[in-house]
């Protein structure tokens, strides 16, 4: 049988990230209110060792196993180098280690063709999306969407916080191949009822819902990154049922749901991101997102925590 984690010494639980940011302060603050220590580590820095005997070799565990594990980044690298990356968090849960969010998770949200997929078969509404090596298939698409008088964005495959978006109203604004490594992903613009440039943020975890946000933006890039403004966003019953159902889609433990409004009152799933940020939620969220979010974590985790103190 693999490992499992020690029970009879103090649990422990390692955060992965390659940022000391305002994110890993908020995590490691809520951990220690709870009276669990977290060690911080990179997954670049996590070696494989057949000769030892853990072989799952994690800086500053002494040889041991996590308890839990928080995934908060993963840094970029090469396509050996992720795959390792992931194949560690694969090999921690198949040992019995709780990891936060579960490395199948990562990978369909970090794929964003995946994402939609798994939204499609799960059911649930969300904008007609193109997947393709193709160009002509590429072409043959936006021309249809053109025709309808509609637009398309284009989106890198791989990428978050509104990075790399184009907004397609021409065929010939379609770029070529190797300006988009080879694969076209085309999604149907959805434009805003009252004409507001605007989407909606749900944190889900633990499956349950934490907070949401209306963004505002300038232009139809509406991430926070990318200058759109946060607003309160009384979550209604059926954003609550598609972000919780995004969430099982992918198989997120803690996940960020973006939907968008596409017309008549109905929402539509755009993306479920695997490893949010929170900063611009927690402006305007009615409790401590990361507060919350750990105490999700521990309880999954078989962690008992000690009373918290009063988030600040």
């Amino acid at each position: 049988m693999p490992p499992s984690p020690d029970k009879n010494r103090s649990p422990r639980v390692v955060v992965f990230t390659d940022q000391v940011d305002w994110h890993l302060r908020r995590v490691r603050e809520a951990l220690m209110r709870r009276g669990v220590n977290p060690v911080v580590a990179s997954l670049r820095d996590v070696v494989l060792d057949t000769t030892a005997r853990e072989p799952v070799v994690i800086p500053g565990m002494g040889g041991r196993l996590p308890s839990g594990v928080m995934v908060r980044g993963i840094a970029a690298g090469s396509f050996e180098a992720i795959t390792l990356r992931l194949g560690v968090l694969h090999a921690l849960q198949e040992a019995g280690v709780e990891v936060w969010n579960p490395p199948k998770a990562i990978e369909r949200c970090v794929d964003k063709s995946a994402t939609s997929l798994a939204l499609v078969r799960a059911g649930l509404p969300t904008p007609k999306t193109l997947v393709t090596e193709s160009r002509v298939r590429a072409l043959d698409f936006l021309a249809a969407e053109i025709g309808l008088g509609n637009a398309a964005v284009l989106k890198p495959l791989f990428g978050s916080q509104g990075k790399g978006l184009r907004l397609l109203r021409l065929v010939k604004d379609l770029p070529e191949p190797e300006e988009v490594f080879g694969v076209y992903y085309l999604q149907r613009f959805v434009p805003a009822p009252d004409g507001r440039f605007k989407d909606f943020r749900v944190f889900v975890s633990g499956g349950r819902v934490i907070a949401g946000m209306v963004r505002v933006g300038a232009t139809w890039i509406t991430n926070v990154h990318q200058g759109a403004t946060p607003a309160p966003f009384a979550v209604t019953p059926e954003a609550e049922r598609l972000a919780l159902a995004a969430a099982r889609a992918v198989g997120a433990a803690f996940a960020g749901v973006d939907l968008i409004e596409a017309g008549e009152g109905r929402l539509s799933v755009l993306e479920v991101n695997s490893m949010p940020a929170w900063r611009g939620l927690q402006k305007v969220a009615g409790c401590d997102v990361a507060d919350a979010m750990i105490a999700d974590f521990l309880a999954a985790a078989g962690i008992p925590a000690a009373v918290p103190e009063p988030a600040l």
